[in-house]
């Protein structure tokens, strides 16, 4: 049964602990990823913290180069003009940390044409991501990690669409994220129930030859930079 409607979509309210929009740590319990696959191999997280350490001053040297917001406005009009959104559609962006690159661009200019945003809320270490709605009147409480989340009085959505944050994508759409592996598991739960489009955000200097990975990774749609949108597959 539907709690309450936002522009015509179920939603849902609730009071859910918030930790931060997306976590830089090692997540453990995964009730939607087969649990032999929740301890890759150490070689394989050696290979993924000395990518993140590279891929972390890459993005460093990237942004000082181009302003995040710039970089987010040019990458918001290479989206509009690659991907049709149907009409209301609930796309999922994230409010951007230090020098990741600034979906805030595109999300007033989505607003602005009658989708709803959601933004990532971390309810539990080792569960996937719920969404809260965000509007320019949207308060914000502290979410752990220098981030900050909607209120949790702000409605809960499913997202048609993921705009996520990366250090590092190769040309296969694998993205390399923070470890916390938070998307991995909210795109298998997304993916067992609905058609969802996940997209990373990020600069073209981002791109990288391999992202190492397991089997548990899960790749993304599309990736769009301030110099392109790559479909994938």
């Amino acid at each position: 049964m539907c709690e309450r409607r936002y522009r015509g979509r179920c939603v849902k309210f609730g009071l859910v602990p918030a930790y931060g929009t997306h976590l830089h740590q090692q997540a453990t319990e995964d009730p939607y990823l087969p649990s032999a696959l929740t301890a890759p191999p150490a070689s394989l997280i050696e290979e993924k913290d000395r990518l993140r350490s590279s891929a972390g001053l890459r993005r460093r040297e990237l942004a000082a180069a181009e302003s995040p917001a710039v970089a987010g406005a040019k990458a918001a009009g290479q989206f509009l003009a690659e991907f049709s959104l149907p009409n209301g559609a609930v796309v999922s962006a994230y409010w951007p940390i230090g020098d990741e690159i600034d979906p805030r661009p595109l999300i007033h200019r989505l607003r602005a044409a009658g989708h709803v945003i959601g933004l990532p809320v971390v309810v539990a270490k080792g569960a996937p991501l719920m969404f809260r709605v965000w509007t320019p009147g949207t308060r914000f409480v502290p979410g752990g990690f220098r981030t900050e989340v909607p209120e949790p009085s702000a409605a809960e959505v499913v997202p048609d669409v993921l705009l996520v944050p990366l250090l590092a994508f190769d040309e296969s759409g694998y993205r390399l994220g923070y470890g916390g592996g938070f998307y991995d598991r909210t795109l298998v739960k997304l993916r067992l129930s609905a058609h969802i489009n996940a997209i990373g955000f990020a600069y073209e200097g981002q791109a990288v030859a391999h992202v190492p990975r397991a089997d548990y990774d899960q790749p993304l749609n599309a990736i769009v930079t301030e110099r392109s949108y790559r479909r994938i597959g």
